[in-house]
Order: C-alpha cells, then sequence, then structure tokens
C-alpha cells in the first residue's frame, strides 16, 4: 500500500484520503446505535424485533439517497456530493440524541440514512476514476477499509462515552464528521474522466440490454451480501452483551466493545487484502474465496457465545472473510458501466439492494427473539452462499478500461 501511494500523484492520494475518510465516519455513525442498542431498548422499553426495525429504517431511506445521489454525482461532480453526503449524516446522527420515545428516534435515523446511502454512491465512483485499471482494486479496498476503523471507532466511543455519559452523548459525536467537508470542498478535484463526460445523464441508457442485464445482477448480488452483512453485524455488538439464556455471550459493553476491536483489525486486513488479490488473480474468485469463508465461519461464531476466548478467537477471521467482498462493489460495479450514468448504475444496484437489506435488522431480531440471538446470526450465512452462486452470472473484469 506504501508503494502504491508513493507512485500516485497528489491528486490521486486526496481523493483516496477523502473516498476514506468519508466512508470510515459513515461507519462510525451508521454503527454508533449497534453500541447504543441494549440502552435505547431498555430506555424505551421495545422488543428485539422492534429495536431491528429502528435498524432498518435508515437502510431503507439510504437506498433512497444512494439512489438520487448516483444521478446527482453524474450530474454535478462526484467529490461535490461527497460532501453533501457527510453534512447530511453528521446533522442528523447528532439530533438522534434529542429523541423522547421510538418515533423520533425513527425520523432523525431515516434522515441519517439518505447522507450514509450517498456517501458510497459519490466516493466509490470518485475513486474508481481517478485511480488507474492495474491499481483500481487496491485503491477501492483502501477505501472500503475505512469501514473497520469506523466501526473501530464506534466501539471505542461507546466503550468510553456510554458507561460516563449515557448513549444520548454517544450520538453527539457523531456531529464530528462534518468538520472533514471543509477541507475535501476545498483540495479534492473531480476526477478527469467525469469533466469530459459530465452531463446530464441518460437514463434510457439504463433499460438497454446491455446496460439492464448486468444492472439487475448485480443488483442481486448487492441484495443478498448486503442482507447478510446487515443481518450480522448489526447485531453482533448486542449478541456479545446479551445473557447467555438468552443465546448470548453475556459480556459488558465495555467488554463486548473490546471483542469487536479485534474484530474489525481483521476487516481491515480484509479490505486491503481483497483488493490486492482481485488485481492479481481476478474478481470473480477473490470474491468466492471470501464470501464462502464467512458462509463457514458465522454459524460457528453464533453458537460460541459461551466460550469468550473462541469468541475472540474467531473474530478477526469474521471480520476478514465478512467484510472483505465490500470491496468488490466499487471497483467491478465502476467496471460495468459508461461514465455518463456510472454513478446512477452503482447507486441503483447498490442500494436497491440496501433497501431489502433493510429486512434484515428486523429479521435477525425476530429469529433473536424465539430462537435466541446466536442462532438468528448464523441464519446469515445463507445469503453468503446466495451471493456466491450469483456472481457467476457477471463477467470477470479484472483489467477491463474504464468505459
Amino acid at each position: 500500500m506504501i508503494a502504491l501511494l508513493r507512485s500516485a500523484s497528489k491528486d490521486q492520494r486526496r481523493v483516496l484520503l477523502a473516498a476514506q475518510l468519508g466512508w470510515m465516519l459513515d461507519g462510525m455513525d451508521a454503527l454508533l446505535y449497534s453500541f447504543a442498542l441494549a440502552g435505547i431498548q431498555r430506555e424505551f422499553g421495545m422488543t428485539s424485533a422492534q429495536a431491528g426495525l429502528l435498524s432498518s429504517i435508515p437502510l431503507v431511506t439510504g437506498a433512497m439517497g444512494g439512489a438520487l445521489a448516483g444521478y446527482l454525482a453524474d450530474r454535478y461532480g462526484r467529490a461535490r456530493v461527497l460532501v453533501w453526503s457527510i453534512l447530511v449524516y453528521s446533522l442528523f446522527t447528532g439530533l438522534t440524541a434529542t429523541a423522547r420515545n421510538p418515533f423520533e428516534m425513527g425520523l432523525w435515523r431515516a434522515l441519517m440514512g439518505f447522507g450514509l446511502g450517498a456517501e458510497w454512491s459519490a466516493g466509490s465512483v470518485l475513486v474508481a476514476e481517478s485511480w488507474p485499471t492495474a491499481s483500481r482494486g487496491k485503491a477501492v479496498g483502501f477505501v472500503q477499509s475505512g469501514w473497520a476503523l469506523g466501526y473501530i471507532l464506534a466501539a471505542l466511543l461507546a466503550g468510553s462515552v456510554i458507561p460516563r455519559y449515557g448513549w444520548r452523548a454517544l450520538f453527539v459525536c457523531g456531529v464530528l464528521p462534518a468538520l472533514v467537508t471543509v477541507w475535501i470542498r476545498r483540495a479534492v478535484p473531480e476526477p478527469a474522466v467525469w469533466r469530459v463526460s459530465a452531463q446530464r445523464p441518460d437514463l434510457s441508457i439504463l433499460i438497454t440490454p446491455r446496460i439492464a442485464r448486468p444492472l439487475l445482477v448485480a443488483t442481486a448480488v448487492c441484495t443478498s451480501l448486503l442482507f447478510a452483512y446487515w443481518g450480522l453485524f448489526t447485531w453482533i455488538p448486542a449478541y456479545l452483551a446479551t445473557p447467555l439464556a438468552r443465546g448470548g455471550a453475556g459480556m459488558s459493553v465495555v467488554k463486548s466493545a473490546a471483542w469487536v476491536v479485534p474484530m474489525q483489525l481483521g476487516s481491515f486486513a480484509g479490505y486491503n487484502l481483497f483488493g490486492i488479490f482481485a488485481d492479481r488473480f481476478g474478481r470473480r474468485p477473490t470474491f468466492l474465496t471470501f464470501v464462502l469463508g464467512a458462509a463457514v465461519l458465522v454459524p460457528i461464531y453464533g453458537l460460541a457465545g459461551a466460550n469468550p476466548t473462541l469468541l475472540m478467537a474467531l473474530g478477526p477471521f469474521i471480520g476478514f472473510f465478512g467484510h472483505g467482498y465490500f470491496s468488490l462493489f466499487g471497483a467491478m460495479l465502476a467496471e460495468l458501466f459508461p461514465s455518463s450514468i456510472r454513478a446512477t448504475a452503482q447507486g441503483i444496484a447498490y442500494n436497491a439492494g440496501k433497501a431489502v437489506s433493510a429486512f434484515a435488522p428486523w429479521t435477525i431480531g425476530a429469529i433473536a427473539d424465539t430462537r435466541g440471538i446466536g442462532t438468528a446470526l448464523g441464519f446469515t450465512s445463507a445469503f453468503f452462499v446466495l451471493g456466491a452462486a450469483l456472481i457467476f452470472l457477471l463477467p470477470e473484469t479484472k483489467g477491463e478500461e474504464l468505459q
């Protein structure tokens, strides 16, 4: 990675840093709720299914925001929409601290979701168009690794803030990402390939066979993997903090946060190594290795609640295989579509998948209420397997020049 950064231009490095910071802080704000979940449930008297429903709301609005942001990024610029997205999710994360009941909590999380979804649609294309073909996978993998850093930040904040000040103070910390936008707006240029083709996107292209088929398949792949991801990782902090009698690991909030950090270090490695392997061996075989690895490990992790040592040992591998495949989306999706509608198509595929995956936290919560939370986590394994099967319907795009 150091060699990659040294060979890059100043503008490429700035793009990479801006996109990774945006994605890191997106992850932090998105996952604050997961760490505050137990406290919010107690204060508002909610069941796990109801708490899972609140987790689902920003996934729905995020899908809407992401799809819209794709169009806006094609129309007005990738870097500009990245700034807008960070401002939106920062503001409404902070306002979540004022919620007095589940309805208000849902309202602020719904508005926050528009910004969370928009960030990926703008940032992923910004990087894909700014970096050359030979290193595109590595660059996208580096950006995706920001999510792991955001998860770690959320865990560290939760462990230090919640025991002293409560869950509301945790959401106040979510306003801080807005400060990053000042630098992004001044220092990060739009990609040359966008400046050349910048125009009002012709959305009719989306229904032509050349675009419609890969768009539908890409949407199905995103749907299966995002369902698995949000079903699993929304509930892992609560799983670690849930009593043994209810299928959890029986840890305190502070201790569960400590168990999450090694998992996210594994995630960081997974994101970056996926990009390296994908550039060398191809997008498809690397993707299959990661998602099938996750499918095998997740049920074991869900049944290991009574064994903290095993949970700690498995954590980095769950993070590695359960996150790394996300680096596929920024590289492979960009390589499937032409520049004039690239962000729009990526935004639709990724965020339509996110909309369906909004049912995942509620589904896992409902299963947890009857079967135990560990068993519920194991259910997500089926969606990793489905994603592995669907990837065979997309072409291998290693070495493809952007259209």
